[in-house]
This record gives structure tokens, C-alpha cells and sequence, in this order.
């Protein structure tokens, strides 16, 4: 069973998620289904097909949710420390091409917002700078050729 690494934040989110389509999601599904039971003919009731449509979309997400949550490995950030990156750091690195600094923080796939300046661990740029530490260079292979960034610095918390 490999473990899903995440921030604390991150368990947070999915175990929020999973509340709301356990009490809420669930229960309006469910009467919307009945709702529309009421209706008569099933076979030609498109609001009956729509409720059964979300409520399986529903159950797969309550099922990969816990999934995901018996297999998490949450890693409090505001504990660690160091020089060298690795996963919950936020690392400021400069294009070597553009001369462009950018901050990310590398975080769990769930927890992964680019726009944010959120990365997830097993993205080609996040994967290049671990273990890495102030002054290297990570040479990163992008879709629009190699890339290299020099890590500027290195921020816990």
C-alpha cells in the first residue's frame, strides 16, 4: 500500500470534502432520486438519470477519498527545517533563461494549485529540485525543451 505524502492542510481539505459528500451531497442525491421516482416512467425520466449519474460520481468520490485518506503520510511542515529541498518547502528558484524568479511549494497532487504557487511532489520541476539545496542549479526537462533553475532559497512553514 504506498502512502500519499500531504501537508496537514491537505488532509484538512480532503477530509472536508469528504464530510460535505458524506452529509450533504449524499442526502440530496438521495432525495432527488426519490423525488424523481415520484415522476413515473424511469425509463424516459432524465431527472432520474441525472441523480443517478451524480449519485455514482458521488460514491467514487467518497471511495477514492477515503482511500486516499487511509493512505495519507501528513507532514507537518511548521516542523521541519534545513537548507536542502524536500516535500512542503517552498523554494524560490530563477529561470536561468529568463532571468524570472518563481516560488513554489511543493505539496501532495490533491493539494497541487500552480496558480497558487503550489506544485505537486511528483511534477517534472518538483521532482528536479528535491534534494537540492541554496545555489544549485535543477535542470528540468519541459515540454518546450530543458529548462534550468537556480535555487535562490529554501522556506519551511
Amino acid at each position: 500500500m504506498n502512502k500519499i505524502p500531504m501537508t496537514v492542510a491537505g488532509q484538512i481539505a480532503l477530509d472536508e470534502e469528504l464530510k460535505r459528500l458524506k452529509t450533504i451531497e449524499r442526502p440530496a442525491v438521495i432525495a432527488a432520486i426519490s423525488e424523481a421516482r415520484e415522476h413515473g416512467d424511469l425509463s424516459e425520466n432524465a431527472e432520474y438519470h441525472a441523480a443517478k449519474e451524480r449519485q455514482g460520481w458521488i460514491e467514487g468520490r467518497v471511495q477514492e477519498l477515503e482511500d486516499k485518506l487511509a493512505r495519507a503520510q501528513v507532514i507537518d511542515i511548521t516542523k521541519m527545517s534545513g537548507d536542502t529541498v524536500k516535500f512542503g518547502a517552498t523554494v524560490t528558484v530563477l529561470d536561468e533563461d529568463t532571468e524570472q524568479e518563481s516560488t513554489y511549494q511543493i505539496v501532495g497532487e490533491d493539494e497541487a494549485d500552480v496558480k497558487s504557487g503550489k506544485i505537486s511532489i511528483s511534477s517534472p520541476i518538483a521532482r528536479s529540485l528535491i534534494n537540492k539545496e541554496v545555489g544549485d542549479v535543477a535542470e528540468v526537462n519541459a515540454p518546450g525543451g530543458l529548462k534550468s533553475y537556480e535555487i535562490m532559497s529554501v522556506a519551511w512553514g
